[in-house]
């Protein structure tokens, strides 16, 4: 008959795991003890405590860390929970019973929410192709309706008219997460033709216009861009000019405490914390072959560990949309995802490290973003597959003739000769006759997506 458990043995062990917001390691439970059993017994004692839902266990092997249990919500938060049926908070995408307790949590004010430090098992229990956090049925059903059609991987990007849409989906939709007050119409007026809306603060401009350049940044072409440093440090300082109090901190890592407003969640402080777990961040995720996982990764882990001193949300939200755009996939614009459910999707991954919530909201925004732009593709028609093909170059044929104030006679000389040098025979009158097109249709509302500023274009234009 197998001897009773001393129940002081499991308070001493709840206890001591208690104290610490981050949890303990099995050699630090065993070295907060004042009187510790052999360590296999320890362990025992732990696997009790987790079967018998006292304890929380995150990550594998020597590495895995102890918690205490969730307190505020209902044992549905366990990742393992067995699936619940579906139901739709109002407003809010479908949720699963998890989702309704992170919801329940995020709820609680703030001071009877625990204290929640960083925890590196978030990022070392996720392994890339075996580990997924959308389910096989999500990532195939969301392909499904994201197909935009033409090559994946194509280093040309979206239609012309496309883009000009998502400019101002994207913006707008990013921006209001984070409380900006513009309407869609005056963001789209905003970026199509540069009128600022009045009654507005101009951090709520600035904000939008941010957005607009970050994204024409990675749309100019996919192939130039990517989930490594440079792309990311370009988003951010893209998306912080004139923003920050410390110019200096734009597109570079933080080197200063942060925290989470309105959240009980502490990041990291050291900058070699900070640093090794951004690169761990970006080698995973360049690891994981799924875009859709892939992009939820980032949407996910980026936030998580607070790279930047600000806009930390913002970056994650355009980064999950390079995996879309290398992949020749609808975008995610946050169409129709409510800021106070990303809200506390996004509480429930810093203080509880659930991803249930935010996964909802990732599959709910990405199919009415599809949707959408499935319209739109029906009224555009289908994507050229020539200007697929060879949208790099037609996008740096038009920047260097404006860029170079080229009048006619030289722009015609000067694209013959590109045209000539990169391009096989057989296509190198369709590709000069559609640079020309695209040179003559040129004004201030479509220069944005060859990356040319109205002044650039008004001044090309006297000698056009």
């Amino acid at each position: 008959m197998p001897r009773r458990i001393d129940a002081n043995e499991l308070k001493a062990i709840e206890s001591a795991v208690g104290k610490q917001a981050a949890g303990l390691t099995a050699q630090q439970v065993h070295e907060a003890l004042a009187a510790p059993p052999p360590r296999r017994t320890l362990q025992y004692r732990l696997k009790y405590l987790v079967d018998h839902r006292r304890l929380r266990r995150e990550g594998s092997g020597r590495w895995a860390r102890y918690l205490p249990p969730v307190q505020a919500a209902d044992d549905s938060l366990d990742d393992t929970a067995p699936p619940q049926n579906e139901i739709r908070a109002v407003g809010g995408p479908p949720e699963s019973a998890a989702a309704r307790g992170i919801r329940r949590y995020a709820a609680l004010p703030l001071e009877q929410r625990r204290p929640a430090g960083y925890h590196t098992g978030f990022l070392e229990s996720y392994s890339p192709n075996e580990t997924y956090c959308l389910s096989p049925a999500e990532r195939a059903g969301l392909r499904d309706i994201g197909r935009l059609g033409g090559t994946s991987g194509s280093e040309s990007g979206y239609p012309a008219d496309l883009t000009a849409k998502l400019l101002v989906d994207l913006s707008w939709n990013s921006s209001r997460l984070e409380g900006n007050r513009y309407s869609l119409l005056e963001a789209g007026l905003l970026i199509t033709r540069g009128e600022a809306a009045p009654g507005r603060d101009l951090g709520e401009t600035q904000m939008i216009l941010n957005h607009k350049a970050a994204i024409e940044f990675l749309v100019a072409g996919p192939g130039l861009t990517g989930i490594d440093r440079s792309t990311l440090f370009g988003l951010h300082a893209l998306l912080t000019a004139n923003l920050l109090g410390n110019s200096g901190a734009a597109g570079r890592l933080r080197k200063t405490t942060a925290r989470v407003a309105g959240s009980t969640f502490r990041p990291p402080a050291s900058c070699g914390q900070i640093e090794e777990y951004f690169d761990r961040v970006l080698a995973t995720a360049r690891a994981i072959e799924d875009p859709f996982e892939q992009s939820f990764f980032l949407l996910t882990q980026l936030p998580y560990w607070q790279p930047f001193d600000h806009a930390n949300r913002r970056v994650a939200r355009l980064a999950a949309n390079i995996p879309l755009i290398r992949s020749n996939l609808s975008p995610l614009t946050f169409e129709k995802v409510s800021r106070d459910v990303y809200d506390q999707a996004m509480l429930g991954v810093y203080e509880l490290r659930r991803r249930q919530l935010l996964a909802a909201v990732f599959v709910h925004g990405y199919r009415h973003s599809a949707s959408h732009y499935a319209a739109v593709r029906h009224m555009l028609g289908e994507p050229d597959p020539f200007r697929l093909k060879h949208g790099r170059v037609l996008r740096e044929m038009i920047r260097e003739v404006v860029g170079a104030g080229m009048s006619r006679k030289k722009a015609a000389a000067h694209i013959r000769d590109r045209v000539e040098q990169q391009v096989d025979a057989a296509e190198r009158t369709q590709l000069r006759d559609l640079s020309e097109r695209e040179l003559l249709s040129l004004h201030p509302g479509n220069c944005a997506l060859y990356g040319i500023e109205p002044d650039e274009l008004a001044d090309w234009l006297e000698v056009w």
